[in-house]
């Protein structure tokens, strides 16, 4: 077939040149149409094939997002109303429980599902129980409490902060009586009050502020000061407001019985701190603090005056008489109380005592 077009190409190009070249074209153009029509048909694709521009081939091209797999879609379907059914519930619009039995003996299986839907809801039922039934779990709090914890450190936001809500119901309910089990609690609530999830940190402040209300300030201080020391900055911060807001619950009166030179030295340990928070709750300890003293101040210690005596050989019964009656007649000896300069001077050293008093006397300025 290629040996007929290039006979035809050379007569359109030589006919000038050769006549004798048309007679050949002619019967070239005869044999071409006394071939069959499929041949002809093949002539014409191949000549196509020959003129059009070569354009490679396509590709498949994977998407970067696979069609979902039959039933992926349902399965979505399901884990947006598993969203929209965990709700963050007040506590003062939690409703009570319908069967208290059977929710208590499914309550610690439940602190341990996988399932963090299931899970978000057993949490309710332990702030319902908390705030309803306390006395049902007086037997079971530390499992409670220890489940809690775990719920605390789990990385489902919903989860995390459900659980710092529990927490706050607990200490609502059992106050003092969390003490024992409160360390494991307490750090990560500190570690949730200081991270970047707003929300979560939101929640956490709410529920160490309830703590400081909720349990004593006698038994909650030691277990805050070893965090004044932590090696991280925002849990020192955390702390630091923790104890800001529990010192005032002592009173002046038991500020003054816990020891308020210990709380002074912890105040201006954070005066220093890295982060500004921890050193506005050290400013405003310090200041309550000053409050206290002023309505209960120390006794600066007592200077004893000897009197001398006479010996009973060498004293008359006149004289005896009389030195008693001079010794009735001495004044009383005089009461004096440390002012608050002296105080701090007397308990810190001296650069963090001018420090303290550098925070006081400013603010007390300002006030006046």
């Amino acid at each position: 077939m290629h040996y007929i077009r290039l006979i035809i190409d050379c007569d359109f190009k030589s006919h000038r040149a050769n006549p004798s070249c048309t007679m050949m074209s002619e019967t070239a153009l005869r044999d071409l149409n006394l071939l069959p029509k499929s041949e002809r048909t093949n002539e014409s694709s191949s000549k196509d094939i020959l003129t059009k521009p070569y354009v490679e081939p396509r590709k498949n091209i994977v998407p970067l997002v696979e069609p979902p797999v039959k039933g992926t879609e349902d399965a979505h379907a399901s884990a947006d109303v598993a969203v929209a059914e965990v709700e963050y519930i007040e506590s003062e619009k939690l409703e009570d429980l319908e069967d208290v039995e059977n929710s208590l003996k499914v309550l610690l299986s439940g602190l341990e599902s996988k399932e963090w839907v299931s899970l978000c809801e057993t949490l309710n039922n332990v702030r319902r129980f908390s705030i309803y039934h306390k006395e049902a779990l007086h037997d079971i709090l530390d499992n409670v409490i220890t489940l809690v914890v775990k719920a605390l450190k789990n990385p489902r936001s919903a989860v995390c902060k459900t659980a710092i809500m529990t927490s706050a119901d607990i200490f609502k309910a059992f106050g003092d009586l969390v003490v024992d089990s409160l360390d494991p609690m307490l750090v990560q609530l500190l570690l949730k009050s200081s991270q970047d999830k707003r929300f979560v940190c939101e929640a956490a402040e709410k529920a160490l502020i309830t703590l400081t209300i909720s349990v004593s300030p006698v038994l909650l201080l030691p277990k805050l000061q070893p965090y004044l020391k932590h090696r991280n900055p925002r849990i020192r911060a955390k702390a630091s407001l923790c104890v800001s807001r529990s010192v005032p619950q002592l009173g002046a009166d038991g500020i003054k019985e816990y020891g308020i030179d210990k709380l002074i030295q912890i105040a201006s340990s954070q005066l220093s701190d890295q982060l500004p928070e921890s050193r506005e709750a050290a400013r405003a300890l310090l200041l309550d603090l000053q409050t206290a003293y002023v309505k209960s101040p120390v006794l600066a210690p007592q200077q004893d005056i000897d009197i001398p005596v006479l010996p009973p050989s060498d004293q008359s019964e006149e004289d005896t008489s009389s030195s008693s009656c001079v010794q009735q007649a001495q004044p009383p000896p005089q009461v004096h109380y440390y002012s608050w300069d002296e105080f701090c001077e007397s308990n810190l050293p001296k650069l963090s005592a001018q420090a303290v008093l550098r925070v006081t006397t400013t603010v007390t300025r300002e006030g006046l």
